[in-house]
């Protein structure tokens, strides 16, 4: 019984704590000074503690730590979502809307406590210097040492980014070869769009990560490309984006939907009624339509799925979203921290608020709504999914639901039956990847010579002697791959398959591959026939 609840749960688990962690999306608009809005006429009861303990206190006290305490205690007493930046951290959190960053242009993963280079971007500051795919890097600038146990992944990427134009001289391990280089630091673009490709006759497919900054114009291009190959159906995926910016999540839905409708529409008891309408004719307005989402849609996510559905414009297909329904606004304070505040709520055309209940719950209780989902049995089986919100009626008759996130218009379970206990140790211990990226080490030569993921998905097939090698590298972690059901075999093929692809062609071979054992995309294909 035990087990079950792992292989149900531990996914779940992982991908819930993923979103939660990060920042769910929010309304950026303009940069706003702390000045402009905390005039004070006289001090508050809070000030005059804090003045009272800098200047009685028995021991020395680091007020910005005290500060932060406070200002985190008196946000979480609002609701779950406004949060506060340190200073330290703004940049970094604002980087993962802006669409691009700075730094060296690599990805790493670190495997046997060691960063291992797996991507160097083309034509990116390391591309220039000479970084290869392979390469250890084992210090920056002589003086941070990035190798053992108890380097952290925020320590790394801290030495590694920089604003451009300065310089970074990594020690790399190459072979049996340490190398210096010195890398001119530059922008870094961060694309939005995963995946877009013909995923089966006249049937397009485009998957969105986050809307950041320029999702809108990266969306148009590969929409704009599929249609030159005359797709008159598409599957939008919106399966793990946890939010963004709410006008590149209103212009896409603009492409859809025709004349003047209205997409959704902010308020707040300090925030006028504001709508956002269609504004042009979109160049999708008539195809066929499929949105994907799942538990970890949340925000801008919602806003675009909610739209399309009250219209009737497309079928949501998968399991009931994430249910955040607040607008955030970011407010610049003096020391150059910032607060992203609950200013509004959003609603849909037809007047429903998607946010879940935060009522009486704790910051803990909220986060792990998710996990209850899996407890409830609502993510595995229809009957505990039924809706429970308000219902509303579209023009065309159909019934959705307010309250809590987006319920699907056709729910598609959790798919609990690629998962044994052998493999959740291994995607735990990253023992997949580790084996991918070495395979592909040595391998490389050969493995680039296949000129697109389309190519690389007809014409590699994993042999024995790759599953054998497989089965004596996951030795090491505990895993017994030798005796496992011939089910989880092939799942776990084609995860090593889709994984060699993304070494080869980013997350565009990955999804190429991995689309074509996924239950949601095989539902979606089937409704759009």
């Amino acid at each position: 019984m035990g087990s079950k609840k792992l292989q149900v749960w531990l996914p779940l688990l992982l991908a819930g704590m993923m979103v939660v962690g990060m920042m769910i999306g929010y309304e950026l608009k303009s940069k706003t000074s702390g000045r402009d809005f905390l005039t004070l006429t006289k001090k508050s009861s809070i000030q005059e503690v804090m003045d009272l303990v800098k200047a009685k206190y028995v021991d020395d006290v680091k007020f910005d730590s005290l500060n932060q305490v406070v200002i985190d205690d008196v946000l979480a007493h609002l609701d779950p979502h406004s949060t506060y930046i340190p200073a330290e951290d703004l940049t970094q959190v604002n980087e993962q809307l802006a669409g691009n960053f700075q730094g060296i242009g690599v990805e790493f993963q670190q495997f046997n406590d060691t960063v291992n280079v797996t991507n160097v971007i083309k034509d990116g500051p390391s591309d220039k210097a000479g970084v290869l795919v392979g390469d250890k890097i084992i210090k920056a600038n002589d003086s941070m040492v990035l190798t053992g146990k108890n380097i952290k992944l925020e320590d790394i990427r801290k030495n590694l980014r920089g604003e451009a134009d300065s310089k970074v001289t990594i020690t790399v391990l190459r072979g049996t070869i340490i190398k210096k280089i010195t890398i001119i630091r530059g922008n870094i673009p961060v694309p939005s769009i995963d995946a877009a490709y013909i995923i089966a006759p006249q049937t397009g497919y485009i998957r969105i990560n986050k809307f950041g900054g320029r999702t809108y114009e990266e969306f148009m291009q590969n929409l704009e490309k599929l249609q030159k190959d005359s797709i008159n159906s598409l599957i939008l995926d919106l399966r793990g984006n946890g939010g963004g910016l709410l006008s590149e999540a209103t212009a896409i839905a603009d492409e859809f939907l025709s004349e003047d409708k209205l997409i959704v529409y902010t308020q707040g008891n300090h925030v006028p009624r504001y709508e956002y309408r269609c504004k042009r004719d979109g160049i999708f307005e008539n195809g066929k339509l499929v949105v994907l989402v799942d538990e970890t849609s949340a925000s801008a996510s919602e806003v675009l799925s909610g739209a399309l559905q009250d219209w009737d414009r497309a079928t949501i297909i998968g399991r009931r979203t994430y249910g955040k329904g607040l607008v955030q606004q970011q407010f610049q304070l003096s020391d150059g921290s910032a607060v992203r505040l609950t200013i509004a709520r959003y609603y849909t055309p037809l007047g429903r608020s998607v946010q879940k209940s935060y009522s009486n719950k704790s910051k803990h209780d909220y986060d792990g709504e998710l996990l209850h989902r899996f407890e409830d049995g609502e993510v595995v089986t229809e009957d505990s999914a039924l809706p429970k919100g308000k219902p509303y009626k579209t023009l065309k008759g159909n019934i959705v639901f307010g309250g809590g996130g987006i319920t699907p218009n056709v729910f598609i379970p959790y798919d609990t039956t690629k998962l044994s206990p052998a493999l959740l140790k291994m995607y735990y211990k990253n023992t997949l990847s580790s084996f991918v990226y070495q395979y592909y080490i040595s391998n490389r030569q050969v493995l680039s010579k296949t000129a697109s993921a389309t190519l690389f998905n007809q014409q590699f097939k994993p042999s024995e002697y790759d599953w054998q090698a497989l089965s004596n590298f996951a030795v090491k972690d505990s895993v017994a791959l030798q005796s496992i059901d011939v089910k989880f075999k092939a799942d776990l093929l084609i995860r090593f398959k889709a994984l060699l692809a993304r070494q080869l062609f980013r997350n565009q071979g990955y999804y190429q591959i991995q689309n074509n054992n996924d239950t949601i995309i095989k539902k979606a294909l089937q409704i759009l026939k």
